[in-house]
């Protein structure tokens, strides 16, 4: 019952794959409307528009043309924009997003990423990047804390964690990264 009350309103999960997160059977709208009806108490009418503003609010023009469609008439970037969205259903103040740019091309990474900032200036919303990726975690991160053999190995700033690794696995992560400079 506890868990309950904090999934979703307090703490919301972005997953590593859209396509997975997202049910074939349902339109868009239906796997919005239903979370925001159940997390808000709102009636149908109320949570389509309240659907609508989520869609919006994560870049996607068109909104109501996008409720009506299916996970499968979705592009990557378009369906990781939709499980945004999904997570922000229930106005949760933290969100862990599992590697959320890791299926997506270049261009549609950079846009995710902005995204996630955008919200976190214009919400309040708290993030955690799970990510293996230390350009993404340099790029969006004040704080990193690197596991292994999931133990927390070395925690603190990104510029000095990464820049100045302190732990042997932090260094080889890095290391083992063609697109990460040297002295980040």
């Amino acid at each position: 019952k506890e868990l309950r009350a904090t999934r979703g309103r307090e703490i919301a999960v972005i997953s590593q794959e859209p396509m997975v997160a997202l049910d074939p059977m349902f339109s868009v709208g239906y796997q919005l409307t239903q979370p925001i009806r159940r997390f808000r108490g709102v009636g149908r009418a109320e949570a389509r528009r309240i659907a609508e503003q989520l869609l919006s609010q994560v870049g996607i023009t068109g909104a109501r043309r996008m409720l009506r469609s299916y996970p499968h008439q979705l592009s990557g970037g378009m369906a990781q924009r939709v499980c945004i969205a999904l997570a922000l259903t229930g106005s949760p103040k933290l969100l862990v997003a599992d590697e959320p740019t890791t299926a997506l091309d270049v261009t549609v990474q950079a846009e995710i990423l902005s995204l996630l900032r955008a919200l976190v200036r214009t919400t309040g919303l708290s993030v955690i990047i799970v990510s293996h990726d230390p350009g993404v975690v340099a790029d969006l991160c004040d704080e990193v804390a690197v596991m292994y053999a999931g133990q927390v190995v070395e925690a603190g700033p990104v510029a000095k964690v990464l820049g100045q690794p302190a732990h042997p696995y932090t260094a080889a992560l890095l290391a083992a990264n063609p697109h990460v400079a040297e002295g980040l």
